[in-house]
């Protein structure tokens, strides 16, 4: 298979006075975009980075990103993209166990990547982009040069071209180390499940681009295909529409909270978002409800599909134009195969819950520095998602919750995700996430944790109602704390184990 840095070369060639990237009103082609990533690659090997050296990126979403990105790659080297998010200490572990000898970085860093520096041995270059007074290497630096990296051999199978890190919250966080190979193969089956439309789509990425869902569906998978992306800094949903409706993008990528806050905004704002074919969603459960309200008063169709890190990360996506089912996360996508397994490996038929298991090209190496993580995770070739979920006889899948999520009540299985669904359908709900506790009769109860509307009127005697009309006496939730907002991640995703930590700390737990 090819390389990525061959399939975007292709790409530029065929669509060289197209735009590859549009940001702030400024817009780049695809030969300019080839042209620069291949001064970064020249740059980095002039400055010593060899075959398989880590670069990591610690960066914004930026056309910067993707031009250091692929110029990483381009030098044949491996990229280990930095959340914004993460303090230092994790930082530090992440470009330790990766094992990075230089990192190219945002200039507002300078201060965290000093104090980096000052720690790390394993770090020998460092270059800022938007470079402070005390920056090692400016950016313009870097890419002052011929731009002739030279041609360097790839083995697409076996090099790696990104060391993801999961985002750790059940430990440190663990390196998924994707080929060339995986991503190419996760690239082409995206875009054919997207039915993207070569040279003329516009993908609105505002969503991290440090995260796998970003880089491989926003980021390498129009630029494969000759289509721009539109980088946004910050979700901001007025600014978003804004951008959306001035690029006249074409496809937007969200994760479930962002299409929440888009019901909020005022009716007038709708027309900024008519130029979009369609709204993908994933990284999370996207409740029904909010898909529904959200159809409704945009008049856009939103798909939702699924897909972990560790398979590049798209396993799966409700057929783009075709038949959707609202609640599932839609059909495998070309070239990857999915299961329901019990614990034993066995298949399970249409309609039990099992864990999801996933098989193909796209799925990672294995975890860096991790073999025994990376035999509990693979079976016979399978990748054991930890997700909860069920096929239907159309071979659609549901998530039902994570594995690690599932509450025992008196024996009995209680999915966290059927209780939130319920209680995203009640209005004034913004937020809702509900967690296990354990309970000395009953071995667990959910308890749940919710923020409302800003001036909403519901306290927890009609939440409760709400429930009992519409759950098992069991699911209904023991307990409701109300918060102004729920911990989430860099990508949206609310943070359940933090919420845990919360309950933990209240019941005067050790931690």
């Amino acid at each position: 298979m090819t390389s990525l840095p061959e399939l975007l070369r292709s790409s530029a060639r065929q669509y060289p006075n197209h735009n590859a990237i549009i940001q702030d009103g400024v817009k780049l082609t695809f030969a300019e975009f080839d042209r620069q990533s291949d001064c970064v690659a020249a740059g980095l090997i002039e400055r010593g980075i060899k075959k398989s050296d880590r670069v990591a990126l610690y960066t914004i979403n930026s056309a910067e990103f993707a031009i250091a990105y692929v110029g990483i790659l381009k030098a044949s080297a491996t990229v280990v993209p930095v959340n914004l998010l993460q303090n230092p200490m994790e930082m530090e572990f992440v470009l330790q166990d990766a094992g990075a000898i230089a990192i190219i970085y945002n200039g507002l860093f300078e201060s965290t990547v000093s104090g980096l520096m000052a720690n790390l041995d394993c770090i020998k270059l460092a270059v800022s982009i938007d470079p402070q007074p005390d920056c090692t290497v400016s950016w313009v630096d870097l890419i002052s040069n011929s731009g002739q990296p030279g041609v360097v051999d790839i083995d697409s199978e076996v090099e790696l071209a990104v060391i993801l890190y999961t985002s750790g919250t059940t430990g440190r966080p663990k390196g998924a180390m994707l080929s060339h190979s995986n991503l190419v193969s996760n690239v082409r089956s995206a875009g054919q499940a997207m039915k993207i439309r070569p040279g003329e789509d516009i993908l609105l990425v505002v969503l991290p681009m440090f995260h796998a869902f970003a880089a491989t569906v926003g980021m390498l998978t129009p630029l494969a295909h000759g289509c721009a992306f539109v980088p946004v800094v910050k979700f901001d949903p007025s600014l978003v529409a804004q951008t959306i409706d001035r690029v006249k993008a074409t496809i937007f990528l969200g994760v479930p909270s962002m299409y929440t806050v888009f019901l909020r905004l005022k009716p007038e704002t709708v027309v900024l978002f008519h130029s979009l074919r369609f709204c993908l969603s994933g990284g999370a459960a996207l409740p029904v409800e909010v898909l529904t309200q959200f159809e409704s008063k945009f008049g856009i169709p939103v798909y939702e599909g699924d897909g972990p890190t560790e398979c590049s990360p798209v396993t799966c996506l409700n057929p783009i134009g075709g038949l959707t089912k609202p609640g599932t996360v839609g059909l495998p996508i070309p070239n990857v195969e999915m299961k329901i397994v019990d614990d034993t490996g066995n298949q399970l038929a249409a309609g039990q819950v099992g864990e999801i298991a996933v098989r193909g090209p796209n799925v990672m190496r294995g975890y860096l520095h991790l073999p025994e993580e990376t035999e509990a995770v693979m079976r016979e070739g399978w990748f054991l998602t930890g997700d909860l979920g069920t096929e239907d006889e159309d071979g659609y899948f549901s998530i039902v919750d994570r594995k690690k999520d599932l509450v025992i009540v008196n024996g009995m299985n209680v999915y966290p995700r059927m209780i939130e669904e319920v209680l995203y359908g009640l209005q004034y709900i913004k937020e809702v996430a509900v967690v296990g506790q354990p309970h000395k009769t009953h071995g667990e109860i959910p308890v749940a944790y919710v923020a409302l509307d800003d001036g909403a009127d519901l306290s927890e005697t009609d939440i409760r109602a709400w429930c009992l009309e519409r759950l098992g006496k069991h699911q209904v939730p023991r307990k409701f704390y109300f918060m102004q907002s729920l911990p989430k991640n860099a990508t949206g995703k609310i943070l359940k184990r933090e919420l845990s930590k919360r309950g933990e700390i209240e019941r005067g737990v050790e931690l």
